[in-house]
This record gives C-alpha cells, structure tokens and sequence, in this order.
C-alpha cells in the first residue's frame, strides 16, 4: 500500500504542469492597450509613484500579499538535510496551503547555502520583492542566528514557522488544559524532551506567558541541559537547570506539563504515572509521539493529553496559526511580527475553542465531542472561523502595538470579508473527506469497475480511507487492469467484488430484479441477461438489498441509461415526485452549483421549484448558505416569454413552499453575479451579495454553464449529485475523473451514514 501511495503521489506531483504551484496574470492583457498598461510606457506610471512614495509598492504591485517560502533544505520534515533542490516540493506544498487557507501568494526560494551569513544576506537582498518571509526547514542552532539577524535588518514580518507556529499552537492548547484543571501558568512545572528549534521557541513562549524559567527542565539526546554542558547553544543555555536533576525519569516527577518534541517513546509510563495530579502530557512527536495516549491513559486516566497526530484529540498542528498570522499581518502593512501579535495569536485559538464549532466541523467530525473540554482544546485545522478571529486578531494587535503601517479603519468591514473567503476558497468538500474518513467501512458500489477510472479512485478511496469500495464487473478483467496498473488492493481487506456471473447471490439478484420490473415487460431470462451486462444495475440492487450502503455508475454509457435504473431498482425517497441533478463547481471566484444539469429536459415551474429547494438542502449540508438565482434572458420581467414566465412562476412557489430561502429571479446572469448590477435594474431584490446556487430554465443551459465554467475556470466539479433517490445513488458523466470519482464517492458515504443515523442504526 506504501508503494503505491508513493507512485500515487509521484503521479500527483508529475501531473502536467508539473509541481503544485503557478504564476498567473491578475490583470486582463487581451488588447494592445492593456499591454501598454501592464507594462511600457503605462508602468512607468507605476514606477514613479513608488519613488515618490515606497508605501504605495503595496498598493500597485502585488507585493502587499506577496510571501516567500524560503529553505536551504538542512531539517526538511524527517527527511534531514536532504538539500534544497530535494526540499522543494515540500516548500511548494506550503506555498500552497497559504494560497488555499488564506489566499496569500507565494514564492518557494529553494536557495543553495548553508553558512548562516551568507544565507542572511541572500534573503536580506530580497526585501524589495515581499511583504513577508516565512523561513522553513532550517536546522538549529542556524535557525535562530538566521531569524534573528532577519528580523533586526527587514522591515517586514519575519516568521520561522517551526518555532513560532509551534509554539503559538502549544501555548494555546496549554492556557486550556491549565484552565480545565485550574492551574496557573506561574506555578507550574515544565519537562521538555526536544531542545531543538520548535522545543526551544515553545518554552520561551509559554516563559513569555508567564511560566518561571527556573520552572522548566529540558532534556536533549545528551541528557538533561545543565551548567556543565559545553555543547548548548546559547537559545538552549537560557534553560539549564540548577535543580539536581540527572535524568528524564527524575525531571518528569512531580511535573505538571510535558512537553515532547522529540521522537519516539522518549519517555515512559512510569514517567508519566510520577507526574503531579492532572498532568498536561504533550508528546508531539510524528508520526511515532514520545508516548502514545493509551498507555499515558492506562496509568494517569486524569491526564489531558496532545499529540501531533489527526487520528488523537487535540492534534497540534501548525495550519491553525501561519496562513492567518500572515493573513492579519499584511493585511495591516505590519514591519515584523512582534510578541503582541503572538499573544494575540494563542488568544485567539484558544478561545475559538470554548465556542461550539459551525455545522461544517460538527459535520466533519460527527461522533466527537466538539466542546470545550480535555478531548478539545483547540479547533479543528479546517474551522471555517480561524481566518476571521486569527488574521483579525493579529491585525488588531499590529495596529495597537505600533507596527502596522496602514491600519484597518473598520474591522467588522474586514471581519466580513474575511468570512467570505472562505466561502471562496474551494475548501468546502474537505468537511466531507473528514466525516467519512470517521466511519470508513460504508460500502460504496462501483459499478464499470473494469475501468481503469474507476480502479484508481478506488484504490485511492483505500488509501484515504474514505470507504470499502464494492467493485462490480467481470473478476478476470478487473484483477488484470489491477495488475496492469500495479494496484495494491487486497480482496476481503481493502475491497469486495461482485462478479455477476460468478457471485453466489446471482440468482437471488436476478429473482429480485424480476419482481421489479416484471409489470415492465422484463420475463425470467431478460432479468438473467440485465444482470450480465450492466453493472449499474447490480449496484443498484446490491444497495437496494443493503448489500452496499451507496453506489456509484456512468464512467461508460448514456447517463439517461444509468437514471432509468435508479428509478427502476432503488426508486424515489419519500414526497418525492422528480429526480434533478445539481452540480457543484470550484473556480478560483468561488464555488457555484448549478441545477439541473442532468434529468429533467425542459423542467416545469413546479419541478423548478423542488428541485430548487432541495438543492437549497443540500447545499447547507456543505456549510454553505443558499442564494438562489432563477436565470432566464430576461431580468425581472424586462422580456416575456414561456421560458421567462416560468421561472417567475417558480419563484412564486420557492417563496410559498421555503420562505426561508433567499431567492430570486427571474434574472440574467450577470445580475445574479454581480449585485451592483442588479441593484441598478432591481434595487429591491430579495438576494443579497452574489448567488451560489443558479437554477437554469432547461437542462441544456444547466450542462453547457457547467462544462463552461470547469473549462475556461479551471474548475473542480463537484458531483453531479443526484437529489432525489430512497438510497444514497450517483449518476457520474462519462467524462468522470480519478479526482472526481473518488470526490462523489467520500460525498455517497457521508450520505449513507446520515441516512443509517436516520434509521437509528448504529455503526462501530
């Protein structure tokens, strides 16, 4: 499974165009005169002004929300010093998490020098380029020299993020657990194992925060940190020790904070069991910590406990902290980032924790306890809210601490549209991945399994552990396309496989399927040959049967084929009177659905109007909220015509059947888009801001709009998600990608555990 995960992610990386980042032009260049704006002689216009006043460089260039990644590939996660060219790809990854968790551009500056001098003084030159340097992967004791000289010769925030980020996670999880147990900071005492960078810049934070230096022992690999050590640097001599200490063991009695950043089982139980009552154990050592939470709760059961780990409560990891720390601070023009901003930094996380999550996390993490307590002292790492009370925070405190050079006048202004970056930033199908990563044995049928399609995104749904994928189709040709492929599934473990003509439940499929469509003009032998050439409708009937949870088809084959199934064999849920398709799809300016994009031809008013409102549904399920657009050629009655009448008339029914929704039409499209146009023509329309859920008057506007976007935005499609059927069903274009299969498949899994819940069934 490790082999194929690695050529998994070689393929990913390798994936025209390669790497993971691009540069791309933020200004339209389609005519002679834009040109002779971007660049001569209309830059010059832009030059001059920043001569006269460099202020402005952040307000005509992009380097106001522009940050550098910067390495020289000395400490690249557990890889070492593997060099900077080898560390690239992990620096491009992060240039990508700032991109996608606060939309912050990056350069990755992968640079070939080791000496810490000269290394300062390559990206000292580099000043003019960036409103922000994050150093990454540096090893210690260089790291500190490096920063430190950094943040004395810029005038830009300056952030090594295997310290501070580190550190402002772990303070903030710590001024929780404190809390749980009441106990103060000052009083407390610290054992560290780890006197690296991370360890070191945690234990001045927490220092900073108000724990007493002399409080603390730290141990490294040579032993306890002591007077006579001669090999300390001098950030690790700041925390020698006097007290007559010689060993882990005896540091660790008594203590009421471990905190491991070290490696694997430094410590052991019986360290632990000697810790003072209510310890806080932080062994955050990854993927192996220095003791794993079992064995802590097998002797210390009053322990509050933190790892680096997803599959633990409490995962400290740096993706609460850096992209918003840099999000606030060039947001204000900030010179560093200075020891207020930190503060205000740890505030943030730590109190976002004592407020109940958004239904997107509740979601994600359906089974857990999402309050504040032992088992949750610090948000989830995709909490929608940490942009907006992280990057804000931090910009408050640059202001009111003297470092921001053009500060916020309206913060609520600025609070507001950092909420809705999230709600452009494509990241709405990563509570889906979660949720169904918790209960990962649902069954989700593939049907057209011979596909090579459709055999990587199930080895990829293994790999994720998003569910148990029920391969249908003939067990010669799909174990030889796995061969082919160097798949590394194994049978019974990892997958099932229905092969119909081999399957010991043939008969009793075939029997069933009869029933079904016997008033259908179906005889006994149509039923048998039905079974044998389509696997849709084998999904089909292993979902009807509960012999799967959820299915998917249609990589092959017409897609009104695949409905007619569906309707057949599973059926209709309940007050349900028509199938419609809504597809979801992710362009850089947001994410749209767009509906119907696959049943209904040319849908009535009434069918406009429930399939609108269950597409309002289901996209609350996403944490999103609705704005429904009725879209027509014409705009509030400008043009008459069946096609526009209609929609008015759908809106009238909306609006009787789901008041609550925001809805409006009949409208073009770019008065949906756009609401300083609909407010010229229509100033009194109930929809606010720009709509999200567009509702097309026939199925070919719905499938063009949809194919246009993904094309010409560069989209990620999302679905189409069939609304309608009794049992977790999919119809997927022929067109499905590996992506886009295993997407829809997380999607079918979360909809099978809510609908079980439903049912009051219960599963382990």
């Amino acid at each position: 499974m490790e082999d194929h995960l690695n050529e998994s992610a070689l393929r990913y990386h390798r994936a025209k165009p390669a790497g993971k980042i691009a540069v791309v032009a933020t200004k339209p260049m389609t005519n002679q005169r834009d040109l002779a704006m971007a660049y001569s002689p209309g830059v010059a216009a832009a030059c001059e002004a920043i001569v006269r006043n460099p202020a402005t460089a952040s307000e005509l260039t992009a380097r106001g929300n522009l940050v550098a990644v910067i390495t020289n590939g000395t400490a690249v996660l557990g890889l070492g010093n593997i060099g900077p060219l080898a560390g690239k790809p992990v620096m491009e990854g992060k240039a990508a998490l700032f991109k996608k968790f606060a939309g912050i551009d990056v350069f990755d500056l992968e640079i070939n020098e080791e000496d810490p001098k000269r290394f300062v003084e390559i990206v000292a030159s580099l000043e003019p380029t960036f409103g922000g340097i994050n150093l990454e992967d540096i090893r210690a004791p260089a790291c500190f020299e490096i920063e430190a000289q950094l943040r004395q010769r810029l005038k830009i925030p300056v952030f090594h993020d295997d310290q501070h980020g580190t550190a402002i996670v772990v303070a903030a999880a710590v001024l929780n657990g404190l809390e749980l147990v009441n106990k103060s900071l000052s009083t407390i005492r610290v054992t560290a194992s780890g006197a690296g960078a991370a360890a070191i810049a945690c234990l001045n934070l927490l220092v900073e925060l108000g724990v007493p230096r002399e409080n603390v022992v730290v141990s490294d690999l040579s032993g306890i940190l002591h007077p006579e050590r001669q090999d300390l640097s001098p950030e690790q001599r700041f925390f020698v020790t006097s007290r007559p200490v010689t060993t882990m063991a005896e540091a660790m009695a008594g203590a009421d904070l471990f905190l491991g950043l070290s490696g694997p089982r430094a410590i052991t139980p019986e360290m632990v069991q000697s810790m003072a009552e209510n310890p806080l154990v932080f062994a955050l050592a990854n993927p192996t910590p220095e003791i794993f939470p079992v064995e802590i709760k097998k002797v210390r059961p009053d322990a509050i406990i933190a790892t680096g780990r997803s599959d633990y409560p409490n995962q400290v990891n740096n993706v609460l902290c850096f992209p918003y720390l840099f999000r606030g601070a060039l947001d204000v023009g900030a010179s560093c980032i200075n020891m207020a901003m930190k503060r205000a930094c740890v505030t943030a996380i730590a109190d976002l924790a004592k407020i109940l999550p958004p239904e997107t996390v509740s979601i994600a993490y359906a089974g857990e306890n999402l309050q504040f307590g032992a088992d949750y002292l610090i948000p989830k790492p995709f909490d929608p809210r940490l942009i907006v009370e992280v990057a804000s925070a931090t910009a408050q405190a640059a202001m009111d601490s003297g470092v921001a050079s053009h500060p916020i006048a309206h913060m609520e202004g600025y609070r507001q549209h950092l909420t809705e970056f999230v709600f452009r930033s494509g990241q709405i199908m990563r509570p889906i991945f979660e949720r169904a990563k918790r209960q990962p044995r649902q069954r989700v049928a593939l049907a057209q399994a011979e596909e090579k399609r459709v055999l990587r995104a199930a080895q990829q749904m293994v790999a994720e552990n998003i569910c148990t994928p029920v391969l249908v189709g003939r067990g010669e040709v799909i174990f030889k396309q796995m061969e082919k492929l160097g798949l590394e599934m194994r049978l019974g473990e990892d997958f099932e496989l229905v092969d119909p003509s081999q399957d010991s439940r043939f008969e009793t499929l075939r029997q069933e399927y009869h029933l079904i469509m016997e008033r259908k003009g179906v005889t006994p032998e149509t039923a048998r040959r039905e079974l044998l050439n389509s696997t849709t409708t084998v999904a089909a009937l292993l979902t009807r049967r509960g012999d799967a949870d959820a299915m998917l088809c249609g990589a092959v084959g017409r897609i009104r084929d695949h409905l007619r199934i569906i309707r057949d064999v599973i059926g209709r849920a309940p007050g349900v009177k028509y199938f419609s398709a809504l597809s979801g799809v992710i362009i850089d300016q947001g994410t749209f659905f767009i509906s119907d994009t696959n049943v209904i031809a040319d849908p009535t008013a009434h069918q406009l109007a429930e399939m609108t409102i269950r597409a309002a549904r289901q996209i609350r399920r996403f944490g999103l909220e609705p704005k429904a657009a009725l879209l027509s050629s014409s705009s509030f009655g400008s043009y008459r015509a069946p096609h526009t009448t209609k929609m008015r008339e759908a809106l009238a029914l909306i609006h009787e059947q789901a008041p609550e929704l925001e809805a409006e039409g009949e409208m073009r499209a770019d008065a949906a888009l756009s609401e300083e146009i609909r407010q010229s023509i229509f100033p009194n329309s109930r929809l606010k801001g720009r709509a999200n859920l567009l509702i097309m008057p026939n199925l070919d506007a719905a499938n063009i709009s949809c194919d246009m976007l993904l094309m010409l935005g560069n989209g990620v499609r999302i679905g189409p998600i069939l609304l309608g059927p009794a049992l977790p069903a999919h119809v997927l274009p022929p067109t499905v990608t590996t992506h886009g299969l295993v997407n829809m498949a997380a999607f079918a899994a979360v909809q099978a555990q809510e609908m079980a819940k439903e049912r009051g069934e219960v599963h382990p």
